[in-house]
């Protein structure tokens, strides 16, 4: 399972940086008609690259501590990020404010996870 959370941390690092480079140089006109926009994209970019760094953190994890909790920490940041990421992505080129909703489940993703590496380090 750490082989797994590896590949799709360095796979969500490669699209952060792609993100983050297309928001600084392909989008800024896009953003520059649209200021509110670019504080979005940026904050979607930030979460999916802390929890891609997270997943690296769970592989390691996963070699020393395996478990039920360790695997749904990384789960649950996979899910974190496709959800308020992703969401976030999407109103943004989308301009759907609905999608706005759905973001607060990414971000209860994000905090089960880790709560689920705050158990693995207190039963440690």
């Amino acid at each position: 399972m750490e082989r797994w959370f590896i590949l799709v941390g360095a796979f969500l690092m490669f699209l952060g940086v792609a993100a983050g480079a297309f928001g600084t140089h392909g989008l800024a006109g896009y953003f520059e008609q649209n200021p509110d926009l670019a504080d979005t994209y940026g904050t979607a970019v930030r979460y999916l690259v802390y929890h891609a760094l997270a997943l690296f953190a769970v592989a390691w994890l996963v070699t020393i501590r395996p478990g039920a909790w360790t695997h749904a920490a990384g789960l649950l940041f996979i899910t974190g990020v496709l959800i308020f990421s992703g969401s976030l992505f999407l109103l943004v080129f989308t301009r759907l404010s609905w999608l706005g909703a759905i973001t607060p489940l990414g971000g209860v993703a994000f905090l089960a996870g880790w709560l689920c590496v705050l158990v693995v380090a207190i039963r440690w």
